[in-house]
């Protein structure tokens, strides 16, 4: 009953052809003033705008694509364990949406739900390309799935090297290689390292960045002061608690993210030790977290909504080529990160320091 209802509402509701004739005007053109294209006269948007307002006439997707509109419904597929990384980066994707006059349609990744019915669901929401945030940017079925379908994809914070498939990053490698380095000019020998969920490319990365920084030192690599993290603060608090329960625990800790750093430092206070008087916790991201907890933390700042902003424009632009054959080539963005100090680092004490907490 309350599809028949809809169905007479949407026959009665004026039309974009009813807008044209009460303006005088072409549907071409009320579509390009719908659509905000500059190319029409003030005089003749002012028409258009009043008959729109007249006819109390809301256009419809199917109107804004009249007559080769740029109406462009975005798709932002999300799993990410971290709350605070995803806020950000939602305020990031929908600022942009808001500017480039795109729809961006969130949805959340179902882990039981299959590659092939994800992307038919985007289908049948006509959505024209995708956003995938870590750890799908990592997901290769999804990327192949979505190209089989024919759906634009843009991989964010991926450390994969550059491909057809556009992307935008940050050098994962050379940040984490700066924090370590940071920490050994401070004079720490011992440095613990928290990893990242091994299911994302930029996880290795930034381990990658570490070794290379201890290597450079002169400094043992040693397997005992690293522990596996999965990038949310329940594996941090189990990885922290493992190192500091060495019998000669390290004297820094760094974490792939502030998820991770901010349960190091939670260890840390349950066992005893002052941050950073005792033990050096340093993480990855500046999220929100990282100026929430106490000490707030040194940390490697990732221009998350800056890079969901630059996908959603990157995105546009390839879709925009599409219908403009031979201007859409995929774009590879790396953007700048930063080293950001906060209270979370000093240099290690010099006393003895009591291992087996």
């Amino acid at each position: 009953m309350s599809d028949s209802r809809s169905s007479r509402r949407q026959r009665n509701a004026p039309t974009i052809n009813d807008v044209a004739r009460e303006a005088g005007v072409s549907p071409m053109t009320v579509s390009r003033v719908i659509n905000g294209e500059q190319v029409v006269r003030a005089a003749t948007r002012e028409k258009v705008q009043t008959a729109i307002a007249a006819l109390n006439y809301a256009p419809s997707a199917a109107a804004r694509t009249l007559a080769g509109g740029d109406e462009i419904r975005i798709g932002l597929l999300y799993s990410n364990p971290s709350s605070s990384y995803l806020s950000e980066f939602l305020v990031g994707s929908l600022d942009q949406a808001s500017r480039s006059g795109v729809d961006l349609v969130v949805e959340k990744w179902d882990e039981e739900t299959s590659v092939e019915a994800v992307v038919a669901h985007l289908q049948r929401g006509r959505i024209d390309g995708v956003i995938l945030p870590p750890p799908l940017c990592d997901l290769p079925e999804l990327v192949d799935a979505l190209d089989r379908a024919g759906i634009p994809a843009i991989a964010v914070a991926t450390g994969r090297a550059p491909s057809d498939l556009a992307t935008v990053s940050i050098d994962d490698r050379h940040a984490a290689y700066e924090m370590t380095r940071h920490l050994i000019a401070l004079g720490h020998g011992r440095i613990g390292f928290i990893k990242g969920n091994p299911n994302q490319s930029a996880s290795a990365k930034r381990f990658e960045g570490y070794v290379a920084a201890l290597t450079e030192a002169d400094l043992p690599v040693q397997d005992e002061l690293i522990a596996q993290g999965f990038f949310t603060y329940r594996s941090g608090l189990d990885a922290a608690e493992h190192i500091l329960s060495l019998i000669d625990p390290p004297t820094a800790i760094f974490a792939s993210n502030d998820d991770m750093a901010a349960a190091t430092v939670a260890i840390a206070h349950r066992t005893g030790l002052d941050v950073p008087g005792d033990l050096t916790v340093c993480g990855f991201d500046d999220t929100s977290l990282a100026t929430t907890i106490w000490p707030e933390l040194t940390t490697i700042r990732q221009p998350i909504s800056a890079m969901a902003r630059a996908a959603v424009e990157v995105l546009v632009r390839q879709l925009k080529g599409r219908r403009s054959p031979g201007t859409g080539k995929a774009e590879h963005l790396v953007l700048d990160h930063a080293l950001i100090r906060r209270q979370s680092d000093a240099a290690p004490r010099m006393r003895p320091r009591l291992g087996g907490r």
